[in-house]
């Protein structure tokens, strides 16, 4: 845990208006992450009307740009990069509740502010939208507010399943479930339970603050699975899942 950062308007990262133009709408269309996002209900007669309502924001490493309590003004879709979601405490330290990663929706709340902080853990592209001009599209496009129904779903599940995590599940099941869970976020469709080489840009010290553990627990339990032949630990931030059956079998408890 550490010091919540400031989210202060005049260090906020810079902006490109992607409805701006002819050449700049098609930004939408080419959008790696479309097919899995809330806007993939858009059809592409219709894209214009998304790409006018959209800004793309570039967020640098470390820099936050959801602000918990601050009124809750925009929605951002992530695009490229890794978010860092944490609750703030009141000593002023914080709690790791999540990471986003690309496809993912952040902004939907119950009240007018927001109930998380949110930072980027590398270069994060987002795309922004206010809540006016997503209002204008939930009117015009029905099956968005469907969609976004589903995403609030997902977050709920997520919630459970933190707390099924972090209350009854060991350290082992819980760096286990931790390094699936990453896995089944960075897959392309047609791609599941094949294992692969995972980039993971948060620190030891956020995935111990996520898991409830201590950075030493983590980087001792990921040299048993190392052993273990599960994974393979690679330079800097690479994990490589050599066994996905194995690691399911752990994280389920059924060892």
């Amino acid at each position: 845990m550490s010091d919540m950062p400031s989210c202060q308007f005049e260090s906020r990262p810079r902006r490109i208006v992607i409805g701006a133009g002819g050449a700049q709408a098609d930004f939408c269309t080419t959008c790696s992450v479309r097919p899995t996002s809330v806007c993939s209900v858009i059809g592409p007669d219709d894209i214009s009307r998304l790409s006018e309502a959209a800004v793309e924001t570039i967020i640098p490493p470390g820099r936050g740009f959801i602000e918990e309590g601050a009124p809750a003004t925009d929605f951002f879709n992530v695009t490229s990069g890794t978010v860092k979601l944490f609750k703030a405490l009141p000593d002023g330290r914080r709690q790791i509740t999540g990471f986003a990663s690309p496809g993912h929706f952040l902004g939907l709340a119950v009240s007018d502010s927001y109930a998380f902080g949110a930072e980027a853990v590398d270069t994060v592209r987002v795309c922004r939208f206010s809540r006016d001009k997503m209002a204008d599209l939930l009117d015009d496009f029905p099956k968005l507010e469907r969609r976004l129904l589903e995403e609030a779903s997902n977050e709920l599940v997520a919630a459970q399943n933190q707390m099924l995590l972090l209350g009854r599940k060991t350290a082992r099941e819980r760096v286990a479930s931790f390094l699936l869970d990453q896995m089944h976020a960075s897959q392309l469709p047609g791609q599941e339970g094949s294992g692969g080489r995972l980039h993971l840009p948060m620190t030891r010290g956020d995935i111990a603050d996520y898991l409830g553990l201590t950075i030493e627990t983590v980087s001792r339990t990921l040299s048993w699975m190392r052993s273990q032949g599960m994974i393979e630990v690679g330079k800097g931030y690479a994990i490589t899942i050599l066994s996905v059956p194995k690691l399911d079998v752990l994280a389920a408890g059924n060892t």
